[in-house]
């Protein structure tokens, strides 16, 4: 390896509480050479955000920081002002995991990264504008002048994540730190995403530091891994031996417990078929939904002529690249969204005559697991109250046994009882996206819409959730339209499985029949664009794809 750009020392980061103090890093030493790709990985929790941002001052002042962070031998522990600025979206970017709440809503896209090279860039506005729509179509997002005037809650979670990622190239820095970088990504998109930052660093030799929790990603883009549990660094190598040959028991268990497509389905995640003859909960038919365009412009069609069937004990899972309506589909089956035209029918009943009171009961029977749970869920309630929330709104129960349910539904998505009286920016991305299936289960839903429910959990913690998602759901008997870009996920999880693209269905049948003979030659090239968490295998894939 060659001399090291950026190199931390023995980094220690604790936090202050009205108890004692907590200790989230602990004598963490790593180091990132130019053109090399360093991921971090770990569960939720671990510390892998929080020893990046502490070199790049974007730690609360609550934080304390020891030990030492250089980049080409200059010490970035204890910069302010100026200094720090200098040196933060210039020399260190960071793509962060949740762009909704690092985008600002009342900005566009393209000033906001017009913004970032006016400040380090000797630029004029239209310059600036120029080069933002530029990047855009630099991480493959279609009409770029466009979405450059968008704002942020125009675009879809996939667009969003593009457009921070285009914001943190956007002044070449000598390293990135990518925090799940491909979360939001469908798995089409992902491979372009990875390829660009390969090409960053080959035609750049930009540093990357590789924080996620997809080991495909890892097994796809990673030089070296570095393993992290409890705050601490528990094993470090190249990518090749630690997928080889792990030593730490973690490591171990994270690598077994990561879903491979094609893999045989464990006992755990068999359940029965849905019966043939089941109830319909829902049924769409030829459903259209455009939403309105800009001053003289045309409406954009969000869904063009949807026609499925969700029977009850089932999951169909709802697949395609951002932006080809699988959310908005899903907010109309729970009445968040009113379709244009077509027939919608939940629970039996029309959903677009219910109103006022009837709409309420019929959403008494619905469940949602909204994308990113930085954004839906309340900052100003603890956990327990985000949980309890449901049960309180439609009245359900008295306040012990609400106290009693939350409980229990912290313990089903393996989460501490204490975490109850804690506040969401207390808990890590992927303890919110486990609060947030809590909540949705909080009134035993007939119907569960999941928008991209384990995106944000690491690989080991998933795989128990969908085990505990699978157990309830097999309990319950409620039908699940579960929306992902996460193939080996579907593989596990589904009955049936719908393809979409630009808003049309394009594909839908049994998992066996979609995954494994597909008909359509997008589901191929969504088959063929899954990374393998296999770095040797992966190598060859990428071979192949590039031939």
């Amino acid at each position: 390896m060659t001399e090291p750009l950026l190199r931390t020392r023995d980094l220690v980061v604790s936090f202050q509480t009205d108890g004692a103090p907590v200790r989230a890093v602990n004598r963490v030493s790593f180091e990132v050479a130019k053109g090399e790709v360093l991921a971090i990985v770990g569960e939720s929790g671990s510390g892998k955000t929080v020893s990046s941002r502490a070199m790049i001052g974007l730690l609360p002042r609550t934080a304390r920081i020891e030990g030492s962070a250089k980049i080409d031998g200059a010490e970035l522990i204890g910069l302010r002002g100026e200094a720090m600025r200098a040196v933060r979206g210039d020399r260190i970017a960071m793509v962060f995991q949740e762009p909704s709440t690092a985008l600002d809503p009342v900005r566009t896209i393209g000033w906001q990264i017009s913004e970032a090279l006016r400040a380090h860039r000797r630029m004029t506005r239209r310059q600036a504008m120029a080069r933002a729509v530029e990047l855009l179509e630099l991480v493959g997002i279609a009409d770029a002048a466009r979405r450059a005037r968008s704002y942020p809650h125009q675009l879809s979670g996939g667009q969003k994540q593009r457009a921070m990622i285009a914001m943190a190239i956007s002044c070449d820095p000598e390293v990135i730190i990518a925090d799940e970088p491909t979360t939001a990504l469908d798995v089409t998109v992902q491979a372009q995403i990875l390829d660009l930052l390969r090409d960053l660093r080959e035609r750049l030799g930009t540093a990357i530091i590789l924080i996620t929790h997809n080991m495909g990603v890892v097994a796809d883009l990673a030089d070296r891994v570095a393993v992290m549990l409890q705050g601490e660094l528990v094993e470090q190598g190249s990518a090749d031996d630690v997928f080889a040959r792990p030593t730490h028991p973690y490591t171990k268990h994270l690598l077994s417990s990561v879903p491979y497509l094609g893999r045989e389905r464990p006992a755990s995640m068999n359940t029965p078929a849905p019966p043939v003859a089941a109830e319909t909960v829902l049924s769409v038919k030829d459903l259209k939904v455009f939403f309105p365009g800009r001053i003289a412009s045309p409406p954009v069609q969000a869904i063009d002529g949807v026609s499925l069937e969700l029977r009850r004990h089932e999951i169909l899972a709802l697949v395609g690249e951002s932006g080809s309506g699988k959310t908005t589909l899903g907010r109309c089956a729970v009445g968040l969204l009113a379709p244009t035209e077509g027939e919608l029918e939940v629970l039996g009943k029309p959903l677009a005559p219910l109103k006022g009171r009837e709409l309420r009961a019929l959403r008494r029977r619905l469940g949602f697991v909204f994308q990113d749970p930085a954004a839906s869920l309340n900052p100003r309630m603890s956990v327990g109250v985000c949980v309890a929330e449901p049960m309180v709104v439609h009245g359900e129960g008295t306040a012990a046994s609400r106290r009693a349910r939350v409980d229990e539904l912290l313990d089903a998505v393996e989460l501490p009882l204490e975490f109850a009286s804690r506040y969401p920016h207390e808990l890590s991305g992927g303890q919110r996206q486990r609060v947030s299936l809590a909540r949705a289960l909080a009134l035993g839903p007939e119907l569960l819409v999941a928008d991209e429910p384990t995106s944000a959990l690491d690989v080991s913690v998933q795989a128990r959730v969908l085990e505990v998602f699978v157990r309830l759901q097999h309990q319950m008997g409620f039908a699940c339209l579960f929306i992902t870009h996460d193939l080996a996920v579907v593989d596990l999880l589904a009955d049936r499985i719908a393809v979409m693209k630009s808003g049309r269905l394009v594909e839908l049948g049994s998992r066996i029949d979609v995954l494994r003979n597909p008909q359509a030659q997008y589901t191929k090239d969504l088959i063929a664009a899954v990374p393998l968490p296999d770095p040797v295998a992966q190598r060859a894939r990428r071979g192949l794809r590039g031939a």
